[in-house]
C-alpha cells in the first residue's frame, strides 16, 4: 500500500478546512431555527451536549489515554482552562448576537480577527511587523471609527468575537500539538459544564427551559448541539495539520463571507451607506494582508530553495 504524496495530502487538508469553514459560514442558519430558547440556554446545551458528544468520540477512538495525560501536565490543564474561558465568551456574544438580529455584526468579528491575530503577535509575542501589515491595522481602525460615528453604534459583538477567537488562537498556539482536538474540546466543555449547569438553572428558575418543550423537531434540533459545535473543529484540525498556513489564511474569509450573506439577504438586515463604508475599509485592509502574506511566503520559500 502507498502512502499518499505531500501534495495530495496538502490538497485534502485545503478540502479539510474548507468543509470547516463552510459549516461555520451556515451556523447562524442552524441557530436561527432553535427560538423560542434563548442565547444563554443555546450554549449551556452546547457546552453539555458538546461534552457528551467528546466523550463518545474519546471512547470510539480509544483515545482517552491522551486526555489522562494532559490531565497529569498542570501547565497544559491551565491553558485548557483559558481556553475554555475565552471559548465561553465567544460562543456566548455570537449567540446572543445571532438571536437578536445581529448576524451582519458577528460577521464583521470574524472579518477583523485575522487583523487582531496579527496585533496580538505585536502586543504579546513581541513579533516585529512588515509596512503592509501596520498599514492593515490602521485601515481596519479607520474602519471601526467610520462605523462608530456614522452608523452610531459601537460594534461591541464584533470586537467581543474578533478579540476572544484571537486570543483564543493565541492559546491554541501556546499549546501547540500536545492537546489534540477532541481532548481539547473535551476539556473545555468539562471546565465550562458548572457555569453551563448554572446557566440552565437561573434560565429555568426565570424564563423556564426549552428542552422539550416545543415540539419533537425543535427538541432534535437543540440535542444536535454538541454534533454541530465539534464537527467543524475536527474537520479543522485534520486540515490544519496537512494545509499549508497561506491556504488557512484565506479559506477563513469563507466563513464570513458566508454569515455576511446570511444577516444582509436572508434575514434581511439593514445595511447603510455607513456600514458598507466600514465593511469595505475592513476587506481592503484584509486584501493588503492576504497580498503581503502570500508575497512574503513566496520570498520565503525563494530565499531556502537550493541553488542549482
Amino acid at each position: 500500500m502507498t502512502s499518499r504524496s505531500p501534495d495530495a495530502e496538502r490538497a485534502r487538508g485545503g478540502v479539510y478546512a474548507f468543509i470547516a469553514y463552510l459549516l461555520w459560514g451556515f451556523l447562524p442558519l442552524y441557530f436561527l431555527t432553535l427560538p423560542p430558547t434563548g442565547p444563554w440556554e443555546v450554549v449551556a446545551w452546547r457546552i453539555l451536549l458538546s461534552l457528551v458528544f467528546c466523550a463518545l468520540l474519546l471512547t470510539v477512538t480509544r483515545s482517552w489515554g491522551k486526555l489522562w495525560a494532559i490531565l497529569r501536565n498542570r501547565r497544559l490543564v491551565l491553558w485548557t482552562i483559558a481556553a475554555g474561558l475565552l471559548i465561553y465568551v465567544n460562543w456566548q456574544v455570537f449567540l446572543v448576537g445571532t438571536l437578536t438580529g445581529h448576524v451582519i455584526e458577528g460577521s464583521l468579528g470574524y472579518f477583523i480577527n485575522p487583523i487582531v491575530t496579527v496585533l496580538l503577535g505585536v502586543l504579546v509575542l513581541k513579533e516585529r511587523l512588515r509596512v503592509a501589515q501596520w498599514a492593515a491595522i490602521g485601515i481596519s481602525a479607520i474602519a471601526v471609527l467610520v462605523i462608530v460615528i456614522g452608523y452610531g453604534a459601537f460594534p461591541w459583538i464584533a470586537l467581543t468575537l474578533a478579540a476572544s477567537f484571537g486570543t483564543y488562537g493565541l492559546v491554541k498556539k501556546q499549546i501547540g500539538p500536545s492537546v489534540d482536538a477532541i481532548s481539547g474540546l473535551t476539556l473545555e466543555s468539562l471546565w465550562l459544564a458548572p457555569v453551563a449547569v448554572v446557566q440552565l438553572i437561573v434560565v429555568g428558575a426565570t424564563t423556564g427551559t426549552t428542552m422539550g418543550q416545543v415540539s419533537a423537531g425543535h427538541t432534535a434540533l437543540l440535542l444536535l448541539a454538541g454534533v454541530v459545535t465539534a464537527t467543524p473543529l475536527l474537520f479543522f484540525a485534520a486540515g490544519a495539520r496537512r494545509a499549508t498556513l497561506t491556504v488557512i489564511g484565506l479559506l477563513q474569509f469563507v466563513a464570513p463571507i458566508l454569515q455576511f450573506i446570511t444577516g444582509a439577504w436572508i434575514m434581511g438586515e439593514p445595511m447603510p451607506w455607513e456600514r458598507w463604508i466600514g465593511f469595505g475599509l475592513v476587506w481592503l485592509a484584509l486584501v493588503v494582508l492576504m497580498v503581503d502574506s502570500v508575497r512574503y511566503a513566496r520570498r520565503s520559500r525563494a530565499a531556502v530553495a537550493p541553488v542549482a
